[in-house]
């Protein structure tokens, strides 16, 4: 009988274990998911905010040199490459503030542009976090319960933020 008992035991220690593991991996695979759709909501306000940069520098109402500016960040932000994105996003910002259009009354689109910049990064940076965080369990460590996705990093940009 006590051998019984202790299989028993054993197996449900198994049964509990095989399904913290499932649902850690589960968290896992959800969490990854949600990083891919915040870099992707991410990108799309990067990409809506070089538009309306672009757009702003080709109207005619700033002074030349400021239109020349915001033109020329605003096209390096679009087209750099991954490992340049970071600068070239904050380029662009720089280049918003330096210009002061940021405080002309019109600008209230690009303003709002920016400020959802903000908030997409932000949340995708706290997605991340999360992921990391539960990526640096032992257990997950352990048992490589993250898969073979890719440890997804933070992004830093000067935003205004």
């Amino acid at each position: 009988m006590k051998v019984s008992w202790a299989l028993l035991a054993i197996g449900v220690v198994l049964l509990l274990f095989g399904a913290y593991a499932s649902w850690t991996a589960g968290r896992l695979d959800r969490l990854h998911q949600r990083v891919e759709i915040a870099r992707a909501s991410l990108e799309t306000e990067l990409a809506r905010r070089s538009a309306l940069v672009a757009e702003l520098a080709g109207t005619g109402i700033l002074d030349p040199a400021s239109s020349l500016l915001l033109l020329d960040a605003a096209h390096w932000a679009r087209t750099a490459s991954l490992e340049t994105r970071e600068q070239a996003e904050s380029a662009l910002t720089r280049a918003f503030h330096a210009t002061g259009t940021d405080k002309e009354p019109w600008a209230g689109e690009l303003s709002l542009a920016m400020r959802r910049v903000q908030l997409a990064r932000r949340f995708h940076n706290d997605i991340v976090v999360s992921t990391r965080d539960l990526r640096q369990r032992r257990l997950v460590r352990w048992f490589r319960l993250a898969g073979h996705a890719p440890m997804p990093g933070t992004i830093e940009l000067e935003d205004g933020s």
